[in-house]
């Protein structure tokens, strides 16, 4: 393990022996958005309970069903933990000032997230002058900016409206799955650009709080050891894996075809190098600052006086923002030492 990351570990270690808030029960949350569902499995068949008990400690895992409200209760202090995307981690706890840290990721969206337009043969560039429903402030409002940005557009080229029901007509819209596969069903609109056109920007992942890792490493080595044995079991290519990824769905009420849909729709990173390996990869701070950008500009930031205002950490040593301002840290720490196979 490089010398960085151990001493990451080391200090951890050492501020839950001396620190004071060093606790031994947990709470982590999870919702219904594709990448968080193994959770709810992990939970259920006692594979969180065997690592808590590993390391002294127990951990009552939560569903929240909306990913946005999971989010929030967690920045509200009522985890200690939570599923979310990067966008969801930057703007509510980071935002509110909350220290986080990205634990584990799991996945980035590679087509569960779209722009569709009304009609047949039609491109990104006849969103121009249209009316797009889309949840304001969400992934999929990133990936429609991103659409217009592709084909030379911007937000005054279309009508941002609110999302209505899927059954109503539309001339656009941008979601994610499952809508986006509703909506496609219906058969009467064109996915004109997708997050399969932006790996990487739209990323899934576990987010714990900083000062509770630092004072309770065996939180963080707890719950990467569960979820790394879980995605090795859903990641085999025998039976045993198919049962796992059926009882994922029927656990998370979905048909399992929907449930591999989903999945091959994401870059999921199964074993902890591969979750490494993009954790450190330097285009993850450029999409991050990206992403900050879209956040400021929307209104996302809070109190934020710029896009740089709040500071996020990467790999070595790269922090993009404010130095000084710190919320929101991609620490591939213990992920390492699970990739070491040292948990």
């Amino acid at each position: 393990m490089p010398p960085s990351r151990f001493l990451v570990l080391a200090l951890a270690l050492l501020l839950a022996s001396t620190g004071a808030q060093a606790r031994d029960q947990f709470r982590v949350c999870w919702s219904n958005a594709a990448s968080a569902l193994p959770w709810g499995y992990a939970a259920q068949q006692k594979i969180v309970a065997k690592w808590a008990r590993k390391y002294r400690i127990s951990i009552d895992v939560v569903r929240v069903d909306d990913p946005r409200e999971a989010a929030q209760q967690y920045t509200a202090g009522q985890f200690d933990g939570c599923t979310m995307n990067n966008l969801h981690a930057l703007t509510l706890p980071a935002a509110a000032g909350i220290d986080t840290t990205a634990l584990i990721i799991g996945d980035f969206s590679a087509g569960n997230d779209g722009v569709l337009l009304r009609g047949k043969g039609v491109r990104a560039q006849d969103l121009r002058g249209k009316t797009v429903q889309v949840e304001e402030n969400s992934v999929a409002h990133y990936l429609l900016v991103r659409a217009l940005e592709s084909v030379q557009l911007d937000e005054e080229d279309v009508t941002v409206a609110p999302v209505t029901e899927p059954d109503a007509g539309f001339e656009a819209t941008a979601a994610s799955n499952p809508q986006l596969a509703q909506l496609q069903a219906r058969g009467d609109s064109s996915l004109v650009y997708s997050s399969h056109r932006i790996p990487g920007e739209i990323v899934h992942l576990l987010a714990v709080n900083t000062a509770t890792l630092r004072e309770n490493p065996a939180l963080g080595r707890a719950l990467t050891g569960a979820w790394f044995e879980l995605t090795t079991r859903m990641s085999a290519r025998d039976d045993k894996g198919a049962a796992t990824l059926g009882a994922i769905a029927k656990n998370a009420g979905l048909e399992l075809a929907d449930y591999h849909d989903q999945l091959s729709k994401a870059r999921s990173f199964y074993s902890p190098r591969s979750a490494v390996a993009f954790a450190d990869n330097p285009a993850l701070p450029a999409a991050m600052e990206r992403m900050a950008t879209f956040a400021f500009k929307h209104g996302m930031l809070g109190k934020a006086l710029s896009a740089q205002s709040i500071g996020m950490s990467f790999a070595n040593g790269v922090v993009v923002g404010s130095p000084a301002n710190i919320k929101l840290r991609f620490d591939s720490a213990f992920m390492q030492v699970a990739a070491d196979g040292r948990l």
